[in-house]
């Protein structure tokens, strides 16, 4: 096209697609530059405000790693993250939340009942749990991978102190539907804010603090996977999480106990439990894959 303008470029995008495209990808970019033509448009977008945020997107680049995602911390932090997760959560089980750019593929496998904690810092908890289907029936053969931090706030992979896959694991619950394990009650702490994303933070007054909490992660056959966290009730940063994780139906109690009597008698750990000691009860309901 010889004659391209602001009123036509965004057509002229369009054109230029193949009819060999996909409908679902073409259906999806053509959004997406409809918006990005409107956006440059309203804002009337000068060319060293649009250099300035290619530069972002290059730096968030640099910064990645294996260990760390800018890109899925910059999603998190713009809302788009959890936008997405609501998205996917319109159906009666628990809700999504946030996956985070510190998952890491391949934990452990434990057994139900298992010990995360081993010589981590911090008070006992234990974490017990069901999961069910949205009928209330037990899913047996649930796959969850579990995720946290240290007490002191980092995730193994930020933390050179911390051995590979250092409070991470994978179970696998029996015909009740049962989990159970016992571990440390994960720290409130700050999102990276040394890269890119820090900047965004800076520019718009922001805190980068995220509130406590767990991640899961559960699969099961014939169910929606889900992805999501749980949140400890009472945390400061509950109503201002960095990366807008928190749903009312993913805040849990911790109830502190000053005896043995209510430790699951399953736990590797047996009755060696230090006081006092702290525990969760938290069910996941997944919605039918098909649902």
């Amino acid at each position: 096209m010889k004659n391209v303008s602001m009123d036509t470029i965004t057509q002229a995008f369009l054109d230029y697609c193949g009819e060999e495209t996909d409908p679902r990808t073409l259906f999806v970019l053509s959004k997406m530059v409809e918006h990005a033509h409107a956006f440059a448009k309203e804002t009337q977008l000068t060319h060293a405000e649009w250099m300035r945020g290619l530069k972002f997107l290059y730096d968030a680049g640099q910064i990645s790693s294996p260990e760390r995602n800018e890109f899925v911390l910059l999603s998190d932090v713009t809302g788009m993250s959890s936008l997405v997760d609501m998205i996917g959560s319109q159906h009666d089980g628990t809700s999504s939340s946030v996956l985070g750019p510190f998952h890491s593929v391949g934990a452990p496998e434990m057994d139900v009942g298992g010990d995360l904690k081993q010589d981590n810092e911090g008070a006992t908890v234990v974490v017990e749990g069901y999961v069910r289907s949205i009928g209330g029936a037990p899913v047996e053969g649930a796959r969850i991978e579990l995720w946290q931090t240290a007490e002191n706030g980092l995730y193994y992979s930020q933390d050179a102190a911390q051995e590979d896959f250092n409070l991470c694991c994978t179970l696998t619950t029996g015909p009740d539907g049962r989990y159970a394990l016992t571990t440390v009650k994960p720290a409130p702490y700050k999102v990276p804010d040394d890269g890119p994303v820090g900047e965004l933070f800076r520019a718009t007054g922001r805190t980068p603090w995220r509130p406590s909490h767990l991640h899961f992660i559960v699969q099961a056959e014939g169910h929606k996977t889900l992805v999501t966290e749980v949140f400890a009730d009472g945390d400061p940063y509950l109503d201002r999480d960095a990366v807008f994780g928190v749903r009312e139906d993913l805040i849990m109690d911790y109830a502190e106990h000053t005896d043995h009597a209510a430790l699951p008698p399953d736990l590797a750990v047996g009755q060696n439990v230090t006081l006092p000691w702290y525990k969760v009860d938290f069910d996941f309901v997944l919605a039918p894959e098909n649902g």
